[in-house]
């Protein structure tokens, strides 16, 4: 192994875990009143997993961990750090998830620890692992692991949060390795309008407004926009253009060019902006994986699109990938791959 590559950082295994029920896209237009064929064809959905009222996001972010970790029968003992990238809507609301997860693996000898933005989470996790292991000599084999049940928090009879209605649950887990030959993970881009941090909240539960008996109604803790108008004004002219800006950012950044971009891993969105983004970048139907039969599952989108491209042979080797994010509040994001062996 050369100097260089002792430095380089590689995703060497992803785990994906899903809950057993699904809501199809039929089930959403029942509880929605929006026709069927908007939801399949506009919003891009044919179905949605969603976790029982037991299934945590500790639990399907462990079954996620252990996934990654067993396809390579990784002992969780060698791990340096257990990351939680998730959903901040957990098991309890003032909690360590990745303390948990750290103890259930067995990862004795790892410190856990937790990175939260929102539905970027994935590129924010990838750009800071990366650096703590290439600025720490002890970081060598990093976890970060994650979990959203996020369904739970939507009403389906607020049209303010028609966007979201694509929300489903899961868990997804990538192991990083420094010295690694193999799905290099280069350099991230992110942006942030902090402007829209006042407009897609859950509004009980906080500091601001603590939940007590008296204020508890059966819409108490969910998902709202404030001013969704003022919301849409100011998004749409700028939203597509930070997709776009993110991802050759971090192209150059990572001494690539746009024409040698292979595949993208996006998330959930709409049928049109999907489909507007691969003509930006000039790629086929083949260089990108929509995840109508999962919708959108927080900062799993990413992961899960590289775990069913890798399964169709989507992802050829020395593929250039972008993963594409973007979360409310409002942080867009792309982290570039070097898929295969470097």
């Amino acid at each position: 192994m050369t100097n260089s590559s002792k430095m380089q950082i590689g995703l060497t295994s992803l785990g994906v875990y899903m809950p057993e029920t699904i809501m199809t896209s039929a089930d959403i237009a029942g509880k929605t009143g929006i026709p069927l064929d908007i939801v399949k064809g506009k919003m891009g959905l044919r179905q949605k997993h969603v976790a029982a009222p037991d299934e945590h996001v500790s639990d399907m972010a462990l079954a996620a961990a252990r996934s990654a970790l067993e396809k390579i029968d990784f002992d969780p003992e060698k791990l340096d750090a257990v990351i939680f990238f998730g959903s901040q809507y957990k098991d309890y609301p003032v909690w360590s998830c990745a303390c948990k997860i750290q103890y259930d693996l067995g990862a004795n000898r790892a410190f856990a620890t937790e990175i939260y933005s929102l539905c970027a989470g994935f590129t924010v996790a990838l750009r800071m692992a990366k650096g703590l292991m290439l600025a720490d000599d002890e970081m060598n084999n990093v976890l970060l692991t994650m979990a959203s049940k996020e369904s739970h928090l939507i009403d389906y009879k607020n049209p303010r949060i028609r966007f979201m209605y694509n929300f489903g649950d899961g868990g997804a887990a990538v192991l990083l390795q420094k010295g690694a030959e193999k799905n290099l993970v280069l350099e991230t881009h992110n942006i942030t309008a902090g402007f829209f941090s006042k407009h897609v909240k859950v509004l009980d539960g906080g500091s601001v407004n603590p939940i007590s008996q008296l204020s508890c109604t059966p819409d108490s803790g969910k998902l709202d926009v404030i001013d969704p108008d003022e919301m849409k004004e100011h998004l749409d002219p700028i939203t597509f253009d930070n997709f776009i800006t993110v991802v050759k950012t971090a192209l150059e950044k990572s001494n690539k060019s746009l024409a040698e971009l292979d595949f993208l891993a996006p998330i959930h969105f709409k049928r049109s902006l999907h489909d507007s983004i691969l003509n930006e970048f000039n790629l086929g139907e083949n260089q990108s994986f929509y995840l109508e039969d999962y919708g959108h599952i927080q900062a799993a989108d990413q992961i899960i699109a590289l775990s069913e491209a890798e399964k169709k042979g989507l992802l050829k080797d020395g593929a250039i990938i972008a993963l594409l994010a973007a979360g409310t509040g409002y942080t867009w994001g792309s982290t570039i791959l070097q898929w295969g062996n470097a």
